[in-house]
Order: C-alpha cells, then sequence, then structure tokens
C-alpha cells in the first residue's frame, strides 16, 4: 500500500484506540482552552504529517536508515526546549548532539532500499519528519503545563490528524487499499499511538532535554526487526556505524 494509504489507517486506528480507553484513563482535570489550542495546532503537524513523511522515507530509503535519520528528533527537541522553554542546554547536551550529527553523516551516502536508489535529497523526508517530531515536544510540554492529561494531549491532537489524514486521501482520491496493507498499517498505528501516549506521559513529568533523547533509541529496535520481517535489509558497516554512533549521542545527551 502506498504511504498516504498507510497514514489514512493508523492514525485513525491508533484514535479510535484513544477513545476506547478514554472512559477509563481520563484524569478529570479541569478544561482549558489554552491546552486544547496547542494540541490542535500540534494535531495539524503530528502524527499526520510525520506520518506520511516517515512512510515515503520508509519506501525509499528503507526504515534502517530512515529510522536513523529520524534520531535527529532530539536535537530539534532540545533547541526548541531551550528556545521556548527555557530549559538548560549541558556540554553533554552539546556533545551528544554532535555526535548524532556525525552519525546522520554515515548515513548520508546514496543508498539502496529494496532495490530503489536513494540520494542526499531524499533525507530531506526524513530530516523535515524529525524537526516536526522535536517542535512538538516542548509543544506539548507546555500544553500539559495548561491541562495535565497526557490522555486528553493525544485524544485531541490524534483526533485532529485523522481528519488531516484522512481529508488528503479522498481529496486525492487515492486506491488501492488491501487486507494484508490494512492489517499491518493499523498494528503499526496502535503501536505508535500507545508510544506517543507514553512519551507524553513522559513529557508531563520531566525535562524535554532528558525525555526526547531517551526516545530516540528506537533505532536499534528497528534495525532487529529488520533482520525479522524484512529479508532484503542488508546492514553494513557504514550503517551499523551511524546507528551506533547517534545512539552514542543520545547516551551522552542522558549524561546531563
Amino acid at each position: 500500500m502506498a504511504p498516504m494509504l498507510g497514514g489514512a489507517i493508523s492514525i485513525p486506528s491508533a484514535t479510535l484506540l484513544f477513545w476506547c480507553l478514554a472512559p477509563f484513563s481520563l484524569t478529570g482535570a479541569p478544561w482549558d482552552w489554552r491546552a486544547v489550542a496547542i494540541f490542535v495546532a500540534v494535531g495539524l503537524f503530528f502524527p499526520a504529517t510525520v506520518t506520511l513523511l516517515s512512510f515515503e522515507a520508509n519506501r525509499r530509503m528503507g526504515p534502517n536508515t530512515a529510522g536513523a535519520v529520524g534520531n535527529l528528533a532530539p536535537l530539534f527537541a532540545v533547541l526548541f526546549a531551550v528556545i521556548m522553554l527555557g530549559e538548560t542546554l549541558h556540554v553533554w547536551h552539546a556533545l551528544g548532539i554532535a555526535a548524532i550529527v556525525c552519525g546522520v553523516m554515515l548515513l548520508s551516502r546514496p543508498g539502496r532500499a529494496k532495490g530503489t536508489v536513494w540520494y542526499l535529497a531524499t533525507l530531506l523526508l526524513p530530516l523535515t519528519a524529525a524537526a516536526v517530531r522535536g517542535a512538538i515536544q516542548p509543544a506539548i510540554k507546555a500544553g500539559l503545563m495548561y491541562w495535565p492529561d497526557p490522555m486528553v494531549a493525544v485524544l485531541i491532537s490524534y483526533t485532529v490528524s485523522s481528519v488531516v489524514a484522512l481529508a488528503v486521501v479522498f481529496s486525492r482520491n487515492e486506491r488501492g487499499f488491501t487486507r494484508r496493507g490494512v492489517a499491518w498499517f493499523a498494528a503499526v498505528g496502535f503501536s505508535n499511538g500507545l508510544a506517543v501516549l507514553a512519551m507524553y506521559a513522559a513529557l508531563g513529568r520531566g525535562p524535554v532535554t532528558l525525555v526526547s533523547p531517551l526516545v530516540a533509541v528506537y533505532p536499534l529496535v528497528t534495525l532487529a526487526l529488520s533482520h525479522v520481517f524484512l529479508q532484503y535489509e542488508r546492514v553494513g558497516r557504514e550503517l551499523v556505524a551511524g546507528v551506533v554512533t547517534t545512539v552514542v549521542g543520545v547516551v551522552l545527551l542522558l549524561a546531563a
């Protein structure tokens, strides 16, 4: 299935899950329109825009490389957290960011994924997704200061993103749904949704400069599962070095 169709399945699937969990998970915190406005604004970009960019990057570059480049999200998150929330940037943060950038540079050479050549310009897909993902984290942190309920945050943002994703698909009159594709993308939606809920809960309790780098260790799981599910994924020395370097950068960020 095309990435756009995948997004139209995964995001509404997660949204449906959240609406089913909402009656049992909402904390009952007082309603705050400032938080609602922030969550709605976030929903216009995340997860809808990030999901479409990430799926397209996976298709063109393979999940290993696309996932590792997405590790730049902490760089943007820390930058926006310092600017928007006044969080402190320590020396270890700077060293960690430098290591992550070096890791991405190791992954920036033209490569192959599923027999398709990709070039440096293709990096704009996961880089843009990383920038958006990084920007929304301090925004969510700010929203949770007004309404400290992560379930409300994901419920509102995912509902808005579902409307965006479905509107894009229907406006383009996209076709090509398959049973297996729907099943896989629904599973992806549930997994991503629960991960985002956990991240929002963490943002409500800790600084962005800690939460964002910790979330960024996911390429390790991507690398391992690619061997299980995707026979065509080849892991070379540069890919391993890139992933290891970016994860080292995350460790340095956590040491701050």
